[in-house]
């Protein structure tokens, strides 16, 4: 590992805005960016006060207000994470990446500017149903994922349905119980656009928005620009791919996921899906400078 890597990796170890892998964080986000926003120092997880339901039990639900939770996974160097931090002081934003490196820059710019509603997970994806308790996170944000091109990787895709049930665990709930959190995805990747509006038709979820042009005059003049999307991330500013078209879909999670249609689903993309396109070489490209 580099000298840069290591000095960065040691900086987050002390960042009381960055929790490597915690233990018994479920239901406790709120009470942690309350003391993260008081300055403690260092902040005791294990005291943390819980205030979302851990159980199906209605009546162990505290009276508590909590301040809107949303998720950037996979967030890279966490530019959604920041910029929304610095849009919506009301609102907490935490973003997860396994890459510590990577989470430093985010988290070094958040200290800085003293966004202390902005805070990061280093812990790896398939593990996130272990930090949040039922209903804790209000929306997700996935932007510029590796879209794991190859046909055999589908079920590592973020919105795979093997994934979009993890999310279901944790996001917001309407009082029938139905599944209303909002997913959203911002990918240069044509392949993982179409996977997901597949995914999204075949397990009959409700489509917000979709476009494959995100940056369009046509789109931003829309009633359905969000102002949102205007964030951009380094990779996305590199323009990798060598396209200016930017991919975006927001949906919700609002209908069971079936196991049984997987298979329905393996059949569907591989009629259309490739084992190498265009950005699958950007990704290499992507990943030969990190």
């Amino acid at each position: 590992m580099g000298q840069k890597k290591l000095i960065k990796f040691a900086a987050i170890k002390e960042y009381e805005n960055v929790l490597e892998y915690p233990q018994g964080m479920p239901g406790k986000w709120d009470s942690f960016f309350a003391e993260l926003e008081k300055g403690t120092t260092p902040i005791d997880v294990e005291s943390l006060a819980i205030t979302a339901h851990l159980s199906d039990d209605a009546s162990a639900k505290p009276a508590v207000h909590k301040k809107p939770l949303v998720l950037e996974l996979a967030c890279g160097r966490g530019e959604y994470a920041v910029g929304l931090g610095r849009m919506f002081p009301t609102h907490n934003f935490l973003g997860l990446d396994l890459k510590g490196n990577r989470i430093w820059k985010g988290a070094s710019i958040a200290n800085r500017d003293g966004l202390k509603n902005v805070a990061f997970i280093r812990t790896q994806i398939d593990q996130v149903t272990q930090y949040f308790a039922q209903e804790e996170v209000d929306e997700i944000w996935i932007t510029f994922p590796d879209p794991q091109l190859r046909l055999s990787k589908a079920k590592k895709r973020l919105t795979h349905p093997k994934f979009l049930r993890l999310y279901q665990q944790f996001l917001k709930k309407e009082a029938d119980s139905t599944h209303v959190g909002v997913v959203h995805l911002k990918t240069d990747s044509p392949n993982l656009y179409f996977f997901t509006k597949t995914v999204i038709d075949l397990y009959g979820l409700t489509l917000i928005t979709a476009t494959d042009n995100l940056y369009s005059t046509e789109f931003r003049q829309s009633e359905k620009w969000d102002n949102r999307c205007a964030i951009k991330t380094y990779y996305e500013g590199l323009n990798i791919a060598n396209s200016n078209r930017i991919h975006y879909i927001q949906f919700k999670l609002d209908k069971p996921l079936p196991i049984a249609l997987d298979e329905k689903l393996k059949e569907i993309i591989a009629e259309f899906e490739v084992t190498e396109t265009h950005d699958s070489l950007a990704r290499n490209g992507k990943q030969a400078m990190e």
